[in-house]
């Protein structure tokens, strides 16, 4: 144990937080996400909610200041606008613990597919809430 450190953050995912630079992406999936299938690293969070993951992500990793959506969700499909519940919690818990104001971007459900293939690693949580997945894009500490 680790002080000052969420226990939800098992080793490989403080690993993989350390192991990712500037500019990395990491995602925070729900139990539905083909996380396994999709290719980067797959990490198991199973009875851990997507919420309480990332807000143990982020009290370690900052996004990123440099692009413009560091963290992106999957868009309801047929209903784009709608916000789910799980979006509204991850964009609450951003405002309470990221550094900077970030407002969450959305991806059409395929094009979040693709660039979740791209990330450097899938953290696949017990999140029960439908499209409660999240793309964070890791920041620098300055």
């Amino acid at each position: 144990m680790l002080r000052k450190i969420d226990p939800v953050l098992s080793p490989d995912l403080l690993y993989v937080l350390r192991a990712m630079g500037h500019g990395d992406q990491i995602v925070i999936a729900d139990a539905n996400f083909p996380g396994s299938s999709l290719g980067p690293k797959a990490l198991r969070a199973d009875g851990i909610s997507a919420s309480h993951i990332l807000r143990a992500v982020l009290s370690l990793m900052p996004l990123d200041t440099f692009v413009s959506d560091p963290a992106v969700t999957m868009q309801v499909v047929g209903a784009p606008e709608e916000i789910p519940e799980a979006v509204a919690d991850f964009q609450t818990i951003i405002n309470d613990v990221a550094e900077e104001d970030v407002v969450i971007s959305s991806l059409e459900r395929h094009a979040f597919y693709a660039r979740a293939a791209e990330a450097f690693a899938i953290v696949q949580t017990g999140e029960t809430r439908l499209y409660g997945n999240i793309i964070l894009t890791k920041g620098v500490i300055g």
